[in-house]
């Protein structure tokens, strides 16, 4: 990922250091279980925990030559070893250290996920709360519809993030794997008690079965996971986008003093941090394409993911991590524009009451397609600016015998769309 959109936290995971630190706690952890096994001296083990190091430059000149990166990496490593240096990566392959090295960049990723992800459900509730009777117009389609809160839009983000939360738990548990189980997944060289206790010294758990490598279902579902996570930032950037349409003007994205919204238009305040947010969640949901294509390979392995996913993996993390930076700033400073909210609520004089006005005549009496035709003919000409719907239905002749004018105020009342919204916000004590 380029800099502009990763943190220095995030960015620090996937780097070459960080990598190769890694892939040499791996090998310090197969040598000392292999020398608790006896299957290589223990001055070995001791060397390769105590004397080994590596430097980057001379992996990336060995490399130039070899074409092999973890050669490059056990060649420089080698070099500080002495006579120890022929029991580094004894019975392995490279696999074995590349991949259970993955699992645990993947894991510290995770964790810087995870907590984000915690802190902005926490926001996410509070503004829920905030804003639980900050009354709007529900719209589908994209038409008016029915009255309802911006607390419940937070509310619903909320419970989504919940979601994804335990989606990523579970998909944390599911990468939390590692093999020392050789060339094809036999332990030809090794044996299953090694990559258990090798895998238990790291935190991890050893896989069932596995060819040369970890198999890729589980890298597929974790990058859908962030993948989803990415979607649902896009689903609440694109809704605040809508909101600050100039002929809506609901909501506003911060605009921070001496920003600048137009080269050409001075007046332009443009929700650019939502904009960004739904172009990169399109990047991070493509990386799932590659991901379902990297499961499927010929026979115990060929490589054709490995380069797809030193890509797709580093990538996605510094993708989702960024967004919650950017989503977590829009929403906490947020501009709510509530006497907008109530204009745009009341326009055309009250036709997102229909449904109660219609259910009103039937329960009156009247047939349920008269009663559409009623309602519909009256909201439609308060549509095309004739007059408003209150007007137009408490002048129909038919609604006239079965209503007076104050019961027809009664069904005019908005309150009486959100007489639930309390009861649904409470349900945010689970979160």
């Amino acid at each position: 990922m380029i800099p502009r959109y990763t943190t220095k936290e995030m960015g620090k995971i996937w780097e070459d250091e960080n990598k190769f630190s890694k892939w040499l706690e791996v090998e310090k952890a197969v040598a000392a279980a292999q020398a608790d096994l006896g299957m290589i001296p223990d001055q070995a083990a001791e060397d390769i925990n105590i004397k080994s190091q590596f430097d980057i430059k001379k992996i990336e000149e060995i490399e130039s030559r070899t074409h092999h990166d973890v050669i490059a990496f056990l060649t420089d490593v080698s070099s500080h070893l002495g006579d120890s240096s022929k029991y580094l990566h004894y019975g392995l392959t490279s696999s074995d250290v590349g991949d259970t090295a993955l699992s645990l960049q993947i894991i510290d990723a995770v964790n810087i996920i995870e907590k984000k992800m915690k802190n902005f459900t926490a926001l996410l509730k509070k503004k829920a709360i905030k804003y639980a009777h900050t009354v709007m117009v529900g719209r589908t389609h994209g038409i008016h519809a029915e009255p309802v809160t911006l607390g419940l839009k937070f509310c619903l983000y909320a419970f989504e993030m919940k979601r994804n939360l335990e989606r990523l738990e579970a998909a944390k548990d599911v990468i939390s794997y590692g093999k020392i189980s050789g060339a094809v997944g036999t332990y030809a060289n090794s044996n299953p008690q090694l990559e258990e206790k090798v895998c238990r010294s790291l935190g991890l758990k050893p896989c069932s079965v596995s060819t040369q490598i970890i198999q890729r279902d589980r890298h597929a579902q974790l990058i859908s996971v962030l993948a989803i996570t990415g979607a649902t930032l896009e689903k609440l950037a694109l809704e605040i986008r809508n909101l600050q349409r100039t002929d809506v003007k609901e909501l506003e994205e911060p605009f921070a003093k001496g920003q600048k919204g137009s080269s050409a238009m001075p007046h332009k305040k443009n929700p650019i941090l939502c904009e960004r947010i739904c172009g990169l969640a399109r990047v991070l949901r493509s990386n799932t394409i590659t991901a379902m294509e990297n499961i499927a390979l010929w026979h115990e392995r060929d490589i054709s993911h490995s380069s797809a996913e030193r890509i797709i993996i580093p990538d996605s993390f510094a993708l989702l991590d960024y967004l919650f930076d950017k989503a977590y700033f829009v929403v906490d400073g947020l501009v709510v524009i509530e006497d907008n909210m109530k204009r745009n609520l009341m326009k055309y004089g009250g036709i997102i009451f229909s449904q109660r006005v219609l259910l009103a005549l039937i329960d009156r009496g009247m047939d349920r397609d008269d009663a559409y035709l009623v309602v519909q003919s009256t909201a439609h000409k308060a549509w095309n600016e004739e007059g408003s719907f209150r007007e137009n239905i408490s002048a129909d002749s038919r609604v006239k015998k079965l209503f007076a004018e104050e019961e027809l105020d009664g069904l005019f009342d908005y309150n009486y769309h959100l007489r639930y919204i309390d009861e649904i916000i409470k349900r945010l004590d689970d979160i």
